[in-house]
């Protein structure tokens, strides 16, 4: 693995990623702290304003600092759950999304990351949460986005279709209707399956099942690296760079790291940000440790064949 670049930086996240070099950012992967849910030890946090409408303006505030910094082609993700106040849910995420569509950002995709691995709830008179909204907003509409990085296995006509009789289409000629979305499609009427799908797998969905993670470091749960990969992998490019304006344990540069991307992360609290920099640091040494055995290994097999 070739060591990227890193940079931890320490501060408020709207002052700090104004700073940053103009077009620079390819994609932003981050997760602000929810409304009222958790005291991030940090003067002036986002998170503890009295209002949602305070809480919403503070976010879209960061958004639009860090604005200048995003590529053209570029984009963020953004994962917020929700908050009940009052025996009331807010719908925090929602109002975040539409208030930064407000301000200008084209909101492209709105994902639920379920939790199967979802604490267990005692409420009685609701159902418990198992999910987060994960939005995908882009600067313009011509942003980066690689579909085949990130594609699913097929489901139709596998023992994981729901599709009742689908399977009895296969390689049959004039199987599929020719009214419906799959007019005009001659590969199916054709019985030409195999030229119908995508050979990577069918388009990614908007159901990210995703368990929670955890980190012995950090008394708050953290993303899950999986989440975090497919977010990269689609809308960063090999040598891009991805920024993290709350980094908190900083998983985002962890999996930029191992996919070859550059971050930058931004933390208000030094705890934090000292903690991201370790996982890092360590994930490296690590890796390191193992290509050299591997090499070692590989030299040791190389000198007994002669």
């Amino acid at each position: 693995m070739l060591k990227h670049i890193c940079q931890f930086l320490l501060g408020d996240a709207a002052l700090v990623t104004a700073t940053l070099e103009p077009q620079s950012i390819d994609t932003v992967v981050t997760s602000p702290p929810y409304y009222r849910q958790r005291d991030y030890a940090a003067d002036d946090q986002i998170g503890n304003e009295s209002t949602p409408r305070a809480y919403v303006d503070r976010l879209v505030e960061v958004f639009r600092a860090l604005r200048p910094a995003i590529k053209s082609t570029g984009s963020l993700w953004i994962v917020l759950g929700d908050k009940y106040v009052d025996g009331q849910l807010l719908g925090m995420p929602w109002r975040v999304a539409l208030a930064m569509q407000d301000d200008g950002w084209l909101l492209r995709a709105d994902c639920i990351w379920h939790k199967p691995n979802a604490m267990p709830s005692s409420i009685a008179n609701r159902p418990t949460v198992d999910h987060e909204y994960l939005f995908l907003v882009a600067k313009t509409a011509d942003y980066y986005y690689n579909a085949d990085a990130i594609r699913e296995p097929h489901v139709t006509f596998s023992e994981r279709s729901r599709m009742k009789g689908g399977r009895r289409h296969f390689g049959l000629r004039g199987g599929t209707p020719e009214q419906g979305k799959n007019s005009g499609r001659s590969n199916l009427h054709d019985a030409r399956w195999d030229q119908a799908f995508h050979p990577l797998g069918r388009n990614k969905r908007t159901v990210w099942s995703i368990p929670l993670s955890k980190f012995r470091g950090a008394h708050f749960a953290v993303f899950p690296e999986k989440l975090v990969e497919t977010c990269l992998l689609a809308t960063c490019p090999p040598g891009g760079t991805v920024l993290d304006p709350f980094a908190g344990a900083g998983t985002t540069a962890l999996v930029a790291e191992r996919l070859g991307r550059h971050s930058i992360s931004v933390d208000c609290n030094a705890e934090y940000l000292e903690m991201a920099k370790r996982r890092v640091l360590a994930a490296r040494s690590e890796h390191s440790i193992m290509n050299a055995s591997a090499q070692q290994a590989a030299s040791l097999q190389k000198s007994g064949q002669r």
